[in-house]
């Protein structure tokens, strides 16, 4: 089964923001601010009540993002985020009847596994890059480093507890196209509106090199 692939957008940046909004005013700002860093792929976990109305207004208003949904765990979520304009899925962890709604959608997906054989039963369905949560709690980028040989044809996206003192250990793993991450979007500054410091931490994380092949 051939399904959407994640790799196009996330050549876009090798950092995706994980993003927990908690007042909808700071969205598009937000957006914006990681846009003008250079990380235009935003994941906008739905954590909060205004998530979705986020998810809305940053597709709908911000030049140049690609807003997707982060933290999806079931097929309501998936149709409500869709309809708020998502352009790609990111979930926690990946159930059978999830995985299921997920193989249905024409838009890309970044299913969630923490072990080696949750990895291979979503590549048995067609997924071929998976995010890896959390990622530091289920062995970091020793584990990812470890299951290299055995699956070469799986890619991830890592995220938890990644940040600017180990990113770079992801990153130089040639199975990690990118990494999730909150540090670009704190939020005391976001509280703050503080967006210039969001556009510098994003404008480093843009920079960071990285070691798998995007092409």
């Amino acid at each position: 089964m051939s399904l959407p692939n994640p790799l196009p957008l996330l050549a876009k940046a090798p950092v995706v923001p994980v993003v927990v909004i908690e007042s909808l005013a700071d969205a598009v700002p937000l957006a914006r601010a990681l846009v003008a860093g250079g990380l235009p792929l935003i994941e906008i976990t739905l954590r909060t009540p205004v998530a979705l109305e986020a998810v809305r207004a940053v597709a709908a208003e911000v030049e140049g993002a690609v807003a997707g949904a982060g933290t999806v765990i079931d097929r309501a979520q998936i149709e409500a985020s869709l309809e708020a304009g998502a352009r790609f899925l990111v979930s926690p962890g990946t159930t059978p009847s999830l995985a299921d709604a997920f193989t249905q959608l024409d838009v890309p997906v970044m299913a969630g596994c923490a072990t080696a054989s949750e990895a291979m039963r979503l590549a048995e369905m067609g997924f071929e890059v998976l995010k890896f949560f959390p990622a530091e709690a289920s062995g970091g980028a020793a584990f990812l480093k470890s299951i290299a040989g055995p699956l070469p044809h799986l890619r991830f996206c890592p995220t938890g507890g990644i940040g600017p003192a180990n990113v770079a250990d992801y990153l130089a793993l040639p199975n990690v196209l990118a990494v999730g991450g909150s540090w670009v979007v704190p939020q005391d500054a976001i509280r703050a509106g503080n967006f210039e410091k969001v556009r510098a931490l994003a404008a480093a994380a843009a920079a960071l090199p990285r070691a798998a092949r995007l092409g």
